[in-house]
């Protein structure tokens, strides 16, 4: 458990904002946390010291060089693979398009391509514009509308031999539901289907281990765990290397340099490796890591960022309970979603809401953050959508307490 979050809210110079005489409360964290000082550092220290492009012959392109192989090390080590299954790019929307275009490849008309309600539209619309262009055939996943989550008897049905890919979340960014994973990967290999899996929000509040998930893609983006505007794709080795990327024709074969297009963003790169340094830094604080490597100090780092999380979601929810007109979508169980809230109050729209929020110094989203699917099968798409409250581990249970008095306030109409 973290305890006293001193130590840990220090090392983000964003925190010290104040709004009004008061300290913000930035429960924005699903749309892109704060970074640590170190993970600026390492990026300014890029420019100054070792800004090149990579392959030359020359001290700071061989700097540049070495900075990219320790991101790949650092990404290993966040997803529990190997350093050539990790693919740097842009965001992970972008890596979905690339990835669906090189999967769409070997589609055929008739095939089918399987998405669920629950997805962030970025693995959704890849797929749908890959089987406009095959012929293949998407079909959807449900949800079950009470607590927001997938419905796995439609999963069952929608499923058949024709399936080519599965795409899913691990968890829904406005929602904050967690999906079975490893149960949802079963069923689709047993019908020898690809699988992809959104790690974009899920990946702020638990740790990732690529084995356990199962999946033979899985994407996030580092912007979302304490680090620079980047994307990550992970890929099983064998279906990396079957698969046909779109590239120019003199970039390398070997993995992953043939799914890495163009030039990275080596500034990003740096600072995604003081991004995971941090995790391993508060796994060796407040966690008990396996052994003394980086792999285990992020294991144990994220099982703490955990323990806190579900004592934000408890007080959360506890007290959301109390304003009676106040509806949550989603799981009311801590043990199966995120700290993330989809909210909406009664008589008042979501952006009016949002502002108000906003101008006391609480930073939250309103809409449909890319949840499009769900957003319009909840009947909510076209009310404005809804409030999205998200905590992470520098958040503290008071910045809980003035969200709900804001929204205690709304509710009765004293604001």
């Amino acid at each position: 458990m973290l305890g006293d979050l001193g130590t840990v809210r220090d090392r983000f110079p964003a925190l010290t904002r104040v709004q009004n005489g008061e300290s913000c409360v930035f429960a924005d964290s699903p749309g892109g946390t704060q970074v640590p000082q170190a993970v600026i550092d390492a990026m300014a220290d890029y420019f100054v010291n070792h800004n090149a492009n990579e392959g030359g012959m020359f001290a700071t392109s061989i700097e540049s060089d070495a900075i990219i192989l320790q991101a790949h090390a650092a990404a290993a080590d966040f997803l529990g693979c190997a350093d050539d299954e990790v693919v740097f790019g842009q965001n992970a929307t972008t890596h979905l398009f690339a990835i669906s275009r090189a999967i769409g490849r070997d589609l055929n008309p008739g095939d089918e391509i399987v998405t669920t309600t629950l997805d962030h539209d970025a693995n959704i619309a890849p797929w749908r514009a890959i089987a406009e262009d095959t012929g293949a055939v998407v079909k959807q996943v449900d949800i079950r509308t009470d607590e927001c989550t997938l419905d796995l008897g439609d999963l069952d049905e929608v499923i058949t031999e024709r399936t080519r890919v599965v795409a899913f979340t691990l968890a829904s960014n406005a929602v904050g539901t967690v999906t079975p994973a490893p149960a949802i990967v079963r069923k689709a290999h047993e019908v020898g289907a690809i699988v992809v899996a959104d790690a974009v929000h899920v990946a702020q509040h638990r740790g990732l281990d690529v084995g356990v998930i199962g999946a033979d893609i899985i994407v996030t983006s580092p912007y979302k765990v304490f680090g620079p505007h980047l994307g990550l794709l992970y890929g099983r080795a064998e279906l990396l290397r079957r698969l046909r990327p779109y590239k120019v024709r003199p970039a390398s074969d070997d993995l992953p340099w043939a799914y890495e297009t163009g030039t990275m963003n080596h500034e990003g790169m740096a600072g995604y490796v003081a991004s995971v340094e941090y995790l391993a830094s508060v796994g060796r604080e407040f966690g008990v890591p396996a052994d003394g490597s980086r792999r285990a100090a992020v294991v144990a780092g994220m099982a703490a960022i955990r323990e806190h999380e579900t004592q934000l979601s408890s007080a959360f929810l506890d007290g959301l309970a109390n304003i009676p007109r106040a509806r949550l979508y989603g799981v009311p169980l801590t043990r199966k979603r995120t700290p993330t809230f989809a909210v909406t109050v009664k008589g008042r729209h979501p952006n009016e809401v949002a502002a108000a929020l906003g101008e006391r110094g609480i930073f939250v989203w309103d809409g449909n953050y890319y949840a499009l699917a769900l957003m319009e099968r909840l009947g909510l798409q076209a009310e404005g959508g809804a409030v999205r409250i998200g905590f992470c581990h520098y958040n503290t249970l008071r910045e809980v307490d003035r969200v709900l008095e804001v929204l205690g306030s709304l509710a009765s109409g004293s604001l």
